[in-house]
């Protein structure tokens, strides 16, 4: 759960030193908030151009570390896979104290549900918030994808890393955990709290009214007025390319039919951030409430690919 391609040193003045994967530096955050480049050569496999760290600057309690060897993926996962002892460290340095959890796609690719980016993402555009609620057809083709991967999607199970980050919930206090997922997947694991920055795909909301239904009787909806899309399903979902967040690769999509509201007659919208989509207000404020709730200096354990 903690083989992240990033790493995190917390220094005795209470500056941090952070792995920066994209530029492959390692940068200082210095107490008044000050940012400078430092090095990386020997720390976390990085090479920098401002010499290396000195001892005060790395000195413990030292977070999540990657090996330091040439920068570059890891064997059997996106990224390298901590040493015990920066492992032990990183435990010590979050232990009693509030801490708030920042989880993305790669903590539910072990379930199968593909990531946007990680290493064996396939290069796809998904659908964006505006052609959903512009287009007819564009609506047609996103129901009719969704209803293939639905099922795929709703049968995964919380693997190894939810369990864990729902273990640490119990022996350390986690003020929560917020998650770009949308799956569910932490709930089920038994972390609690949750909150579900991008919503919850099994949920459906109507644009109108705002009124909720469950995903699975939207499926039920979804077959009944697609009888001969429902006879080929399985079919289709051999066929199909799986994306992330349950959107199917399905072409011949221009005749599907999907149900409007029962309440207003609105457009139902499956209750997720699209792409090009701003997050609820309220979920957000929520999300800085348990920030704030994380301690005067905030412990925050970000885990999975964004």
């Amino acid at each position: 759960a903690l083989s992240a391609p990033q790493g995190m040193s917390v220094a005795g003045d209470g500056s941090i030193a952070v792995a920066d994967t994209g530029s492959q530096r390692v940068r200082q955050i210095g107490v008044d908030g000050t940012v400078s480049t430092i090095a990386g050569t020997g720390f976390l496999g990085f090479s920098g151009d401002g010499g290396l760290p000195s001892a005060a600057q790395l000195s413990a309690p030292r977070g999540v570390a990657l090996p330091a060897t040439s920068w570059g993926p890891g064997t059997g996962g996106f990224g390298r896979r901590s040493h015990d002892d920066d492992l032990a460290a990183a435990a010590d340095l979050f232990r009693g104290r509030p801490t708030l959890v920042l989880t993305g796609a790669g903590m539910s690719t072990g379930s199968g549900l593909p990531d946007y980016r990680g290493r064996d993402a396939v290069p796809r555009s998904p659908m964006t918030f505006q052609e959903f609620v512009a287009s007819d057809l564009s609506r047609r083709r996103y129901w009719a994808r969704s209803t293939v991967g639905w099922r795929w999607f709703a049968q995964a199970r919380p693997n190894a890393a939810h369990h864990a980050l729902a273990q640490l919930g119990e022996v350390t206090p986690l003020t929560g955990v917020v998650t770009q997922n949308v799956d569910g997947l932490h709930q089920a694991a038994g972390s609690r709290p949750v909150l579900d920055l991008h919503g919850a795909l099994d949920r459906v909301i109507c644009l109108g009214c705002r009124a909720v239904m469950d995903r699975h009787r939207m499926q039920e909806q979804l077959l009944a007025l697609n009888p001969r899309f429902a006879e080929r399903l399985d079919a289709l979902a051999v066929e199909s390319r799986t994306a992330p967040d349950g959107d199917a690769e399905v072409d011949r999509t221009a005749d599907f039919r999907y149900p409007a509201c029962p309440s207003c007659g609105g457009m139902l919208k499956p209750d997720v951030v699209f792409f090009g989509e701003n997050a609820d207000r309220a979920v957000v404020d929520e999300a800085m409430t348990l920030l704030d709730e994380a301690a005067a200096v905030p412990h925050v354990l970000g885990l999975g690919a964004p």
